[in-house]
Formats: C-alpha cells, sequence, structure tokens
C-alpha cells in the first residue's frame, strides 16, 4: 500500500468529524501503518432495520469512502444478530424486535446501496451473526460480566428512561455489549459511528482491553437533519432523501433542503474542499452567491454521485425547464397519488379540493371558468378532464398566480 503522510491523513480524516477518541491515539495508528506500509481496519456497523439506506446513512460511509481512498482496510459490517436486538439509541422505549426474515430482505438492499459509494473490491463484509451465533450462553454470561448495570445507567437514554420509570428491558443492556464485541471479533483498529453512537462505540474500546487487544480509535460523525431541518433524517418521519430514489425525486427534494441547512449538507454529504465551502458561506451572506444557484450544484452532486454525471445535468435542465424558465417556485407542497386515481374522466375541482389548493369545489369551478388553473403547463377549464398520467412521473399543479403543488404518480 502507499499511504500520505500521517499528518495529511489526518488532516483530512478531521474533517467533519464530532468526536475523536483520541486524536493522539488515531495519529500513532496512522504513523504505525505509515512506517509498516500495512492499512488500519477500519468498521461501521448498520442495522438492517429497514430495507433504504437515505443520506443520513451516507454521512458514515463518505468517511468510510475517504479512509478507503486513503489505502486503509474498510469493514462494512451488517447487523444482522443486532437487529434482532433492537437498538434502544435515543429510544424512550423499547424497541421491538426484527424476524431473522425482514433482516434478511433489509441487509440484502442495504449492501447493494452502500456499493454505490463504497468500492466493492476494496470493502470486508462482515454479518456479526458469524460469530454470535457460534456462542453458548455460558459465552455471553462472561461477555455479559465484564459490564455493570452502573456503567449502562449512564448512558445518556438508559439514565433518562430509569428516572422516568420508562421500562429497560434486559436484553437492551446486551445491545452495547454486543456492539462492543464486533470490534473484538473484527480486530477494528477504528470504529465510526453517529454521535448518538458514542457510548457503544466507548464500550468496544473497553472490551478490547479485556480481550487482549489494542483499543480501537472512536471517531464520530454528526446526525444529519433531515428536511423539516429538525429532526435527524428518517424514513419514519418521511423527511428523508433517499439512496435508491429516482433523479428527479433526489434533485426535488434537494432543492427542499432549506438555505440555513444547505451548508451542512454540503459539509457532510461532499467532498467540497473546505476552503471553497468557507469562500461559498461568504457569497452567501454577501448575497454574491445566490441559494438556488448553490442548491441546484448540490443536487447535481448528488444525483450523479448516485446516478451518473449525465443524470445530473439532466436534472438540472429538467429544474431549469419546469422552475426557472416558468417562473416556478423552488419549493412547493408536494404529495403523492396511485395512477388509477386518474383512470378515466377526474373531478378536477375535488382534486383541487383535496390537495388544498381551493376552500372549496364550489371555488376551484369559478377558477377553472376563468382560465386561472394549469396542471403541468397546460390550462384547464373543464371540471371534469382525462388526464393522461403514467406511473413514476410528477406534474405541478397551479392555482392563480401563487397557489403551487406537485403531485408525484405512483
Amino acid at each position: 500500500m502507499s499511504f500520505l503522510p500521517p499528518k495529511e491523513q489526518l488532516a483530512l480524516l478531521k474533517r467533519g468529524v464530532a468526536d475523536l477518541v483520541s486524536e493522539e491515539d488515531l495519529m500513532k495508528k496512522l504513523e504505525r501503518s505509515y512506517k509498516n506500509n500495512a492499512p488500519l481496519r477500519i468498521k461501521a456497523g448498520f442495522d438492517p432495520t429497514r430495507p433504504d439506506l437515505h443520506f443520513g446513512h451516507t454521512v458514515l460511509m463518505n468517511k468510510m469512502k475517504q479512509f478507503q481512498d486513503l489505502g486503509h482496510q474498510v469493514i462494512f459490517l451488517v447487523g444482522d444478530f443486532t437487529a434482532r436486538i433492537g437498538d434502544p439509541t435515543g429510544k424512550n422505549e423499547t424497541r421491538p424486535p426484527l424476524t431473522p426474515e425482514e433482516i434478511a430482505v433489509n441487509a440484502k438492499t442495504y449492501v447493494a446501496q452502500a456499493f454505490k459509494i463504497l468500492d466493492e473490491k476494496k470493502t470486508e463484509l462482515a454479518w456479526n451473526a458469524t460469530w454470535f451465533n457460534a456462542m453458548s450462553p455460558a459465552d455471553f454470561i462472561r461477555l455479559s460480566s465484564q459490564y455493570t448495570v452502573a456503567r449502562m445507567l449512564e448512558r445518556d437514554d438508559f439514565s433518562k428512561r430509569y428516572k422516568s420509570g420508562t421500562p429497560i428491558a434486559l436484553h437492551e443492556f446486551l445491545y452495547p455489549l454486543v456492539q462492543g464485541y464486533d470490534s473484538v471479533a473484527l480486530k477494528a483498529d477504528l470504529e465510526l459511528g453517529g454521535t448518538d453512537q458514542l457510548f457503544n462505540l466507548l464500550v468496544g474500546r473497553d472490551l478490547q482491553r479485556v480481550y487482549g487487544q489494542e483499543a480501537q480509535v472512536v471517531m464520530t460523525m454528526p446526525i444529519l437533519e433531515g428536511l423539516d431541518g429538525v429532526q435527524k433524517m428518517s424514513k419514519s418521519l418521511d423527511n428523508y432523501i433517499g439512496v435508491d430514489e429516482n433523479p428527479r425525486d433526489m434533485f426535488g427534494k434537494t432543492m427542499r433542503v432549506s438555505d440555513e441547512l444547505m451548508m451542512r449538507y454540503y459539509e457532510l454529504l461532499t467532498d467540497v474542499p473546505v476552503g471553497e465551502l468557507e469562500k461559498m458561506k461568504a457569497d452567501l451572506k454577501s448575497g454574491a452567491l445566490h441559494p438556488r444557484t448553490a442548491k441546484v450544484r448540490l443536487g447535481e452532486m448528488m444525483v450523479a454521485r448516485f446516478h451518473g454525471a449525465d443524470a445530473g445535468r439532466a436534472a438540472v435542465e429538467e429544474f431549469d425547464r419546469i422552475f426557472v424558465n416558468k417562473g416556478l417556485p423552488d419549493e412547493m407542497p408536494e404529495f403523492r397519488a396511485p395512477v388509477a386515481k386518474f383512470a378515466g374522466e377526474v373531478d378536477v375541482a375535488s382534486l383541487l379540493k383535496e390537495y388544498d389548493l381551493v376552500a372549496s369545489t364550489s371555488d376551484a369551478r369559478r377558477l377553472l371558468q376563468s382560465n386561472s388553473v394549469e396542471i403541468d403547463g397546460a390550462k384547464v377549464t373543464a371540471v371534469k378532464h382525462k388526464f393522461d398520467f403514467k406511473a413514476g412521473s410528477s406534474v405541478v399543479l397551479k392555482v392563480g398566480k401563487k397557489k403551487f403543488a406537485r403531485l408525484h404518480i405512483d
């Protein structure tokens, strides 16, 4: 392997990092790796609790790719055993475990989507059921003896639940131990996780010492906020941008990111150099750079990453054609509807009322008669209208001069 000098590696790897335990330990490992021309083992675990990955997951994967590009061995750990326990991190109640069948289906799509970012040929794929299924009850008892209840209650979410009287199931205490033991099994030099995983990652350091290994370095990345700008990105909150979404939806959702949150997305999801990001921030503040221009660039970069450069350019061209050239707003309410809804003639007045574009169906009829309704740029005047909408398409509804909605056809 051929590496950059350790100080240069450290400077690159620290970008965007929230916690580093510790920088001194990482520097020592990088120096030894450089001297011996031997890659470090970089671990990150993902429990396949849902079938799809979103941009929030890719914050960790981008850092994994950075380690990979620097010549280190990245380990993508599928938590097919830990998913059976259910990660209690940040939860105020016990999370129901998944069935093996659900885990297997989710894991398959996780891995396929992860390789849109990571180099498959250079990635070590591991499944933690491999070693845990081989453990006996006595082995688990020995593992459980390595940590006390008092230490577990130092974890913020456990502490809050205990103080509030919210039940904590015994198996939830196993989760940090099981995640920590993964680092022992994989002989990890460094483990990556979100800031909400800090306690679990530190357990890994402790367990490695117990099992006679050098303690791993712990590196956490910030949690990416979703499109609402408040909650962390989550499919269950419907504030996410999926890795597998089509280019149009991926670009459109990126354009919905608030101006205030946009630069955070740049920092955590792109490899734009720090100096260039600082200039963008200054230009946005001074007005030299329009937020829309910066957001279009971000959208193109994200589409290009997951669908190719041609798809990125096409998304920008479509945006210019639909929104810029027709004077449509960057942001508008978005709705989904089954394609069957548009079979035959559709009651346009009821449609507009359903999506809150009019106060009443009688109001809608009046606007239709006055040529004030457009659907995908075409004037609609009849109350009953036959549409030729296809599944996978999206259209813009416009009422008057200021009311818009985007309708996605499934």
